[in-house]
């Protein structure tokens, strides 16, 4: 994606999120939304959910192998894990929970409950770990999004809502919500 399709993917979740965060759930925090926002413009690459790596270079996709490599990590790398543990969680959960529920469940609701769980786990542990280098996610937005992990999933699925109830009919008209 190059730099002025990437800062316009940015600049449409950047406003669909503060919008449906702001005037559906009461939130008026740009921490937060800006944080989300990121986070949407990043996992439009499908290579964004491969970024955690074990020590033989092999690509990690599954949360309970992702969990088990940030304990073996110190540090910023530790923090990095766990941050993207809860970015992956969050955004399967708020825009794709359908996905998560497996079909021959007895319970389907209950695997998201329990990912949902590891997501904010994820977020807690990475907000107490220190860094020396500047941070585009503090240790407070990430508290936030733990403490109030199913708030912003619920934030997401409505901001999917909102860009599926798009008009795609003209691509020259300003987006509008109703």
């Amino acid at each position: 994606m190059s730099g002025s399709e990437s800062s316009a993917v940015l600049r449409f979740f950047a406003g669909l999120t503060e919008h449906t965060f702001q005037t559906k759930l009461g939130v008026a925090d740009p921490d937060l939304t800006d944080y989300l926002s990121i986070l949407l413009t990043r996992f439009v690459r499908n290579d964004s959910f491969s970024r955690v790596r074990d020590n033989k270079g092999r690509q990690l996709f599954e949360v309970v192998k992702m969990l088990d490599e940030a304990e073996q990590r110190i540090g910023t790398a530790k923090r990095d894990v766990h941050r993207h543990i809860g970015d992956c969680t969050l955004f399967w959960a708020g825009l794709y929970p359908e996905s998560l529920s497996p079909k021959e469940s007895p319970n389907p609701s209950e695997h998201l409950i329990t990912y949902c769980e590891q997501g904010k786990r994820a977020y807690r542990i990475a907000s107490t770990i220190q860094t020396e280098r500047e941070e585009e996610a503090s240790s407070e937005v990430l508290e936030r999004l733990s403490s109030e992990f199913e708030m912003c999933a619920y934030g997401l699925r409505e901001v999917r809502r909102e860009w599926e109830n798009r008009d795609d009919s003209d691509p020259t008209k300003p987006f509008l919500i109703n």
